[in-house]
């Protein structure tokens, strides 16, 4: 029988591109996205799919519902991946702007692990693949609020990772630098949405930041595509011994072994060139 697996985050970049890929591949995808329109999209390319907001516990719910009875109770894989990304300086985030980007990058994906490990501890095996961010590893300016969720996601599922073993269950991070995706451009609505940019003492600084958010095409030399972060999430899912994490660009794996080898102070001048 195929192998089954359910994905956040469906409605484009990495999650359209793992979803789209693993069907061709054979798996029976459970696609999930928040927007009713995306969901006939990709109902209409073949692919099953269920609205899911990670905003909505009763939304999360309801598709694990949905997954399990077109399953019969099982489930082999969740790929974690419905994100965004708020920008903005610390000492301007309202307080409810955090708990949003904590709401959909933190606890939405804490209910569908919850959900999905039973079910996966009742048939013996299962993967649990988490997409972070190299910002999961290492901090930039003016992205306090993103970096603290995947610092989150990263502290849970090591943590998970410890409890789960010997349990058949796997679980793997994923960790992307620079996507060519719509990261950019939903970062930008949630920035001038959110943060009052003009009144703000990092006025001068937020330009830059809008002149990154605004830019068209790769934001660097380094910027890979959607296709290679699933390349790790099929690495992830066919491993028979998958690794704790997989990053993805040159970034991400150049920050990671900076990160182990130069002292605090010194990386700190280098990641704060990354405004």
């Amino acid at each position: 029988m195929a192998k089954s697996i359910l994905i956040t985050g469906c409605s484009s970049g990495i999650g359209l591109d793992a979803a789209l890929t693993l069907q061709k591949r054979g798996y029976k995808v459970f696609a999930s996205a928040r927007k009713p329109e995306d969901v006939n999209r990709l109902q209409q390319l073949g692919v099953s799919c269920y609205r899911l907001d990670l905003d909505e516990a009763k939304s999360i719910e309801n598709t694990v519902t949905k997954v399990l009875a077109e399953t019969g109770g099982t489930l082999d894989a969740l790929f974690n991946n419905g994100a965004y990304g708020q920008v903005g300086a610390v000492e301007d985030l309202p307080d409810s702007v955090l708990r949003a980007q904590f709401e959909t990058n933190v606890f939405g994906w804490h209910q569908l692990v919850r959900l999905v490990v039973p079910v996966m501890r009742r048939q013996g095996h299962g993967r649990i693949i988490q997409n972070s961010s190299i910002l999961g590893v290492v901090a930039m300016p003016y992205r306090g609020a993103y970096i603290a969720s995947k610092y989150a996601i990263e502290g849970l599922t090591d943590t998970l990772r410890l409890e789960l073993a010997g349990s058949g269950i796997y679980v793997s991070l994923i960790e992307p630098g620079p996507i060519n995706t719509r990261f950019r451009a939903n970062a930008l609505v949630k920035f001038k949405q959110y943060i009052d940019i003009k009144q703000s003492v990092h006025h001068h600084r937020y330009q830059q930041q809008l002149a990154r958010l605004e830019k068209t095409g790769n934001s660097s030399g380094f910027t890979l595509q959607a296709k290679d972060v699933t390349a790790k999430v099929i690495a992830a899912l066919e491993s028979k011994h998958p690794k704790v994490r997989y990053p993805v660009t040159v970034p991400s794996f150049l920050f990671i072994l900076l990160k182990r080898l130069l002292p605090s102070r010194l990386l700190d001048k280098l990641l704060a060139r990354g405004v």
